[in-house]
């Protein structure tokens, strides 16, 4: 068999393993407590940890991977070291950790801890000590009968009682004479990829050798000078066998065409998690949530963490990833920012004790105990009930129950029942989660571990021991190890998911291509200008997408993995491509092969993966057939007598054998050697042609920074110094945040202004708003809890708010002042305006605390910031907020970000820029709740009554509904009222019964405010009410406008203005007679001008989507509308005499006509055309019939409105338009040069309406109340 051999030292990347390494007790230093493991006194010595060291690590050092002791170390043993006797159950255990460097590369190490006899003196008496002091102590608390305390993250036991604590004497103490000590010590493997199966068998192997009672084939040395020097890694595609200390070890490496490797077993993840749990931190991780992953077992946060994170591609984790937190890194939970973190559980311990400074965006994954709590909004991941349904075929097709092994929970629960007996063989402290339980009662039912039982019984090995002692088991008959049956299993099983994973992604995203911006002329100028550039055409992206996707894409199109993934496929144009990025664009390029669909067309059919079969073949085929094979394990050229064999202690290596590789490798020096040159030659080169290296890594780090300021904690080094720095990282972070969402909220926002000032797309969304302001709410939650002293709630933003209000009312109580601020009403020439609203933080919060809708904290919270953002307020209620620095200091430590003084500003600052925009982002989520509203009647005094002897009504509509017919209290013009959330106010009904002596009454306008967001609207009227007076109207409708938050002083000179000097919105609804006074007369152009323009305006709206249309009311109603048009058409040229001193209308002129249809027989060109006519003319006059008989008290102004928004919702204008031109009254009641009787303009105007035939047109219920047609 052809083999490659081990790459001489020079090509040393090339090879397996970089480093091995042993720590344990150091027996210079002894027992030294280790503080920063945050354990207890309170424990018995024996369940202390005391700290490790690393006692050795062979090579020194590789340049290209420099060993980090003090983060090797902490991996390695991450509780320190544990003590046993010999009445404890001492199994070895296997873990694996990552280190990630600052630059996102990875290294892996595989672990396996075991224990040996204490040799030394000197430690055993220490540790007897320990006990008599421990005793003492404990015998004296217990007189004082007080339990102990025990730190949150401590276990607690409760050792109240005496007899229990008796119990837990007799079992956990240590005697000298009669018990021998055992301490942990661990040997580790670090290599460059997570070849977990291989290490594991590698370390099993060399950890039999040193137990076994026959001392092995050769010393240590030779088998650990083997893979470190001598074993290279497998090339893409290829698999490797290379030998252990008894038998081959077998491993494969994916393709460069296939997903990358892998080596975790899936089927643990889903067999820990379940289906449905796992899709669901699956789509919290996708989303960029904080993750904390709880077991107590190692190997089960890092099998989880890995297999999660693997299921991503072809994105990749782009934030802090520690799938191990030692103990001593606790505060890094404290980290503001997305993070997959791993916490050890100790048992006894529930989740209710777990202090986390921050839940509000928390996804909490309880391993042991099958259990998830996520964050209260997020979206569903697409299809997610098919996705589901494909994964459990997959998983069903391999004997997994889609629920996941339940038995792992029931383990849990025992061992909480357990938890003496637990104490009595104290497996799970320190580095050793084994499970207490045999693991026959776990595994039943399960059908390849029963294979394996029964190997096992004839085997006689134990169950319990099984992981360690099943690859040593005598094989079967047909040579082929079970064991290796199941590691094939895993393979195909683990490909086959993950397969399923990628053709998600590679379906929904299969487009993406065609949205990417590619706008920069080369790297540099791209990489200095990346963050004022937009790299992804998000609002067209999400306009081709399926609407059931969008909820989740418009989130995740946000996230920081999103924005590299599409980083790296910009840069690929200028050097070579990410690798997931190869291999997911090739996997694009086979589907546009196999089944043409035209691009745009997205479907959101689900389409299965149907690449399961060939994925699972390759690997299958690597390991029948071995590609490579590396040099057996030999002796070396060692000192004699050294490193004796001693049962059950690891030897002391000789470490000069072991410090550097073979000098002369023979045959593959000559091959490494100019392989060596060549990557020398490739390296010059792309220096040479590249920007300086450092400065583009800096760049690169610059430009993907945004909330990555802090990609990975430094495990190494923990000096206070360092960890200042690293929360001065998350602040500045934290601003810069800030920075860019609030720039992003208000570009997105101001759309075409934004647009002309050169800043991308115009177009947002509501999903798209709704996504930026929830991830601004995030931002909130996580500045918030950024260093906070005592965590109190889910959300550190509200009981900051609740501590605030607190103190507040306890100060108002204390000087109950008699006055009341800013209610005082303003007067003026009108004698009544709407009183201010008053600004305060603590009425905001009691709105949101008033609403039963909400039942969280974090639900509170965001409701508050809502709000604010909807009052423009959310700055100054902040600023307020943290204006009570004595407040701050108690909830804040000195570090946190709010009271970092400058970036605090700065970050108010950012946040006022949004009062720039108007958000309804309050209004349009909370559509349930109930609502104050006020209105007021403004009255022109100067020419009428102010007050009305008849009996007043109002209706006010919305976008949400409307409040009925209400009666105004008599004299009165304001009034307040509670009704469900109308959304923006479009119009509002006014009218009287027109009883009494001063029936008579001219109103100016109505406002109407919502006492909740503050938002007023003006409805502008200026017209009479009355029998007998302007167009003898006794109700109108009136159309509403959004007051722009000018100050209080401005609406009141708004409201006081007579119409004729102001309010153009009145100009149209006079009636002739003053508009002919008028001295600015549209000329013809013009009202052609208006009609195109109304015309254009309601085909625009349409053609948005349907979640981001405003008001048709408006458009057809408002000012510019197309009423206000059309008015315009009729009233050019209308002989505008008073006849007797009358005023003529245009509805006048409609009603004749209706008269001269209704009376006489047309005679048209052909039968045809008369038919047509005669119906046109029919539904005419059944029309204004109707309008005329309906039970309400409109003017004539108010029925053309009427006639016009009937004409416009039934395509029946551009047929009535003729007919009004052609009829006789026309010659009588219009000018010669009137629009109307010019047939061209007549022509075009028919026209301009047909354009709005194709559109589904729905009048708002008070425009035709009562019209029946």
């Amino acid at each position: 068999m052809s083999g490659s051999g081990a790459p001489g030292p020079g090509a040393a990347p090339c090879r397996f393993a970089h480093y091995f390494v042993l720590c344990g007790i150091d027996a210079e230093s002894g027992l030294e407590p280790d503080e920063l493991a945050g354990e207890n006194f309170d424990q018995s010595p024996l369940r202390r940890t005391f700290k490790s060291k690393v006692l050795a690590h062979y090579p020194q050092n590789i340049e290209w991977n420099p060993f980090d002791q003090d983060a090797v170390n902490m991996l390695c043993m991450p509780k320190g070291l544990s003590f046993r006797t010999q009445a404890d159950n001492r199994d070895p255990q296997l873990h694996s950790f990552i280190i990630t460097r600052e630059d996102g590369s990875r290294t892996y190490g595989f672990v396996l801890t075991f224990y040996e006899e204490v040799t030394s003196k000197q430690i055993c008496t220490a540790m007897q000590t320990l006990y008599q002091m421990h005793n003492a102590e404990q015998y004296s608390s217990v007189c004082a009968s007080s339990s102990c305390s025990m730190d949150s993250l401590a276990s607690s036991i409760d050792e109240g009682d005496a007899t229990s604590l008796a119990k837990l004497q007799r079992y956990n103490s240590y005697d000298i004479s009669r018990d021998t000590l055992y301490v942990s010590k661990c040997i580790c493997l670090i290599t460059p990829l997570p070849f977990m199966q291989a290490c594991k068998k590698f370390l099993i192997q060399l950890y039999k050798a040193v137990t076994s009672q026959q001392p092995p084939p050769l010393p240590l040395e030779s088998y650990i000078h083997n893979i470190l020097y001598e074993v290279p890694l497998p090339p893409p595609g290829r698999s490797l066998k290379f030998y252990g200390v008894y038998e081959p070890i077998i491993c494969q490496r994916p393709g460069p065409n296939e997903l990358p490797l892998s080596d975790y077993p899936l089927r643990e993840v889903f067999e820990l998690l379940g289906l449905e749990n796992l899709v669901q931190v699956f789509t919290c991780v996708l989303l960029e949530m904080q993750i904390l992953l709880y077991s107590q077992d190692y190997q089960r946060l890092m099998t989880v963490a890995e297999g999660i994170t693997t299921l991503l591609f072809p994105f990749q984790w782009q934030h802090v990833y520690v799938p191990i937190l030692p103990a001593s890194l606790l505060h890094f939970l404290d980290a503001p920012v997305p993070y997959l973190m791993g916490l050890q559980s100790k048992e006894g311990t529930d989740r209710s004790k777990l202090e986390l400074p921050q839940e509000a965006n928390l996804c909490f994954v309880d391993i042991d105990n099958h259990f998830i709590e996520l964050p209260e909004e997020f979206p569903q991941f697409p299809n997610k009930l098919e996705f589901i349904q494909e994964i459990s075929e997959v998983l069903l097709q391999f004997g997994i129950p889609p629920e996941g092994n339940l038995h792992c929970s029931d383990s849990a629960t025992k061992l909480k029942n357990l938890v003496l007996s637990d104490l009595v063989n104290d497996k799970k402290n320190g580095n050793i989660p084994g499970n207490a339980l045999n693991m026959y009662e776990l595994l039943k039912g399960n059908e390849t571990i029963a294979r394996l039982q029964a190997l096992a019984k004839r085997t006689g090995v134990t169950m319990e021991k099984m992981t360690i002692t099943a690859p040593l088991a005598e094989k079967e008959k047909d040579g082929k190890l079970p064991c290796e049956e199941v590691e094939l299993r895993d393979y195909k099983l683990n490909v086959q998911l993950r397969e399923v994973f990628a053709n998600r992604f590679t379906q929904m995203f299969a487009d993406y291509e065609a949205f990417v911006i590619q706008a920069a002329p080369d790297m540099e100028s791209w990489l200095t200008n990346r963050e004022q550039m937009q790299n992804f055409d998000k609002a067209s992206f999400l306009s081709d997408q399926p609407e059931p996707y969008l909820p989740f894409l418009s989130h995740f199109i946000e996230t920081q993995m999103f924005a590299t993934f599409i980083d790296n496929k910009i840069i690929s144009q200028w050097e070579e491509k990410d690798p997931f990025l190869r291999v997911f664009d090739s996997r694009i390029e086979k589907i546009r092969l196999y089944n043409v669909r035209a691009p745009a067309l997205r479907t959101s059919n689900y389409q299965k993966c149907s690449t399961l079969k060939e994925a699972a073949q390759s690997i299958e085929q690597r390991l029948m057939k071995i590609d490579h094979t590396a040099i057996h394990p030999h002796l070396l050229d060692m000192k004699i007598g050294q490193g004796k064999y001693e049962q059950g202690f690891f030897p002391k290596l000789q470490s000069d054998v072991l410090a550097t590789g073979p000098t002369n490798n023979n045959r593959w020096a000559s091959r490494s050697a100019t392989a060596q040159r060549r990557k020398d030659r490739l390296r010059q080169h792309s220096e040479h042609i590249g920007l300086d290296n450092d400065l583009r890594e800096k760049y690169m780090q610059e430009a993907r920074s945004l909330g990555k300021n802090l990609r990975q904690p430094k495990l190494s080094d923990l000096s206070p110094a360092v960890i200042a720095q690293t929360n001065w990282k998350f602040v500045e972070g934290l601003l810069k945040e800030c920075r860019m969402k609030t720039k992003r909220m208000l570009v997105e926002k101001m759309g075409h202004e934004a647009v002309e000032l050169g800043h991308g797309e115009a177009n947002i969304t509501g999903l798209e708003e709704n996504t930026l302001i929830a991830s601004l709410c995030d931002l909130l939650e996580r500045i918030w809890s950024h260093g906070l002293q005592v965590k109190q709630g889910k959300s550190a933003l509200w009981s900051h708010l609740l501590q605030y209000q607190e103190r507040e009312e306890k100060q108002e109580h204390s000087a109950e002042s008699p006055v009341a601020v800013g209610t005082e009403r303003r007067k003026s020439d009108t004698g009544i305006t709407l009183p201010t609203l008053r600004v305060s933080l603590i009425q905001d919060m009691r709105h949101v605390q008033n609403m039963s809708e909400i039942k969280t904290d974090v639900g509170r919270a965001r409701a508050w910031i809502r709000l604010s953002l909807e009052k423009k307020l959310l700055s100054q209620h902040l600023k307020q907020l943290l204006s009570n620095q004595a407040l701050a200091k108690k909830l804040y430590k000195r570090y946190a970000f709010l009271r970092c003084e400058e970036e605090r500003e700065q970050f108010l600052y950012h946040l006022l820029s949004l009062n720039a925009v108007d958000y309804f982002c309050f209004t349009s989520v909370f559509t349930t709740i109930v609502i104050p509203y006020r209105s007021v009647i403004i009255p022109i005094k100067k020419l009428s009554n102010a007050i009305t002897t008849s009996n007043p009504w109002i209706c006010v509509s919305g976008e949400l509904g409307d409040t009925g017919v209400m009666q105004i209290p008599k004299n009165h013009l304001e009034m307040t009222f509670e009704c469900q959330n109308l959304g923006k106010l479009t119009t509002v009904q006014i009218g009287h019964d027109n009883s009494g002596l001063l029936a008579k009454w001219l109103v100016d306008c109505v406002m109407v405010r919502n006492e909740i967001t503050g938002h007023t609207y003006k409805f502008p009227c200026g017209r009479w009410l009355g029998k007998g007076v302007d167009d003898g109207s006794l109700e109108r409708i009136l159309i509403g406008e959004l007051v722009s938050s000018t100050s209080e002083e401005e609406l009141g000179k708004q409201c006081r203005t007579p119409p004729q000097q102001k309010s153009p919105t009145t100009a149209r609804r006079l009636s002739i007679t003053s508009l002919t006074g008028k001295n600015t007369k549209p000329n013809a152009g013009q009202i052609q001008e208006g009609i195109g323009e109304a015309v254009n305006n309601i085909v625009k709206h349409f053609h948005k989507p349907e979640k981001e249309r405003g008001s048709l009311t408006i458009l057809l109603c408002g000012e510019n509308g197309l009423v206000a048009a059309l008015e315009q058409v009729f009233h050019h040229g209308f002989k505008s005499a008073r006849i007797f001193h009358k005023n003529v209308f245009i509805w006048d002129f409609i009603e004749k006509a209706v008269a001269y249809f209704e009376t006489s027989d047309q005679i048209g060109d052909n039968e045809e055309a008369l038919l047509l006519q005669r119906s046109s003319c029919k539904t005419f006059c059944h029309y204004v019939n109707a309008i005329n008989t309906a039970p309400r008290n409109i003017g004539k102004d108010g029925k053309f409105q009427i006639l016009v928004c009937l004409g416009t919702r039934d395509h029946l204008l551009s047929q009535w338009i003729p007919l009004l031109a052609e009829c006789p009254p026309i010659t009588r009641m219009y000018e010669e040069n009137a629009l109307l009787r010019d047939r061209m303009t007549v022509n075009s105007l028919i026209r301009v309406l047909q354009t709005l035939q194709d559109f589904n047109i729905i009048l708002e219920g008070s425009l035709i109340k009562g019209v029946d047609v």
